[in-house]
């Protein structure tokens, strides 16, 4: 199974509470933080809900 990096892009400040608690669980805290993470459904699922304060690449 691959991996994702997912960066991110936009501040939570002033968003909805799910979304600032999805980007926290993902492992950001700060604009331009990146972590790498399984390619998973949950995963995408998260970054799915968030994607417009995230941005995602494939890694090997």
């Amino acid at each position: 199974m691959g991996r994702l990096k997912v960066t991110q892009k936009k501040s939570v400040v002033g968003g909805k509470p799910e979304h600032r608690e999805t980007v926290r669980t993902l492992g950001l805290k700060r604009i331009g933080d990146v972590v790498v993470k399984e390619d998973r459904p949950e995963i995408r699922g998260m970054v799915r809900a968030v994607r417009h304060l995230v941005t995602v690449e494939e890694v090997d």
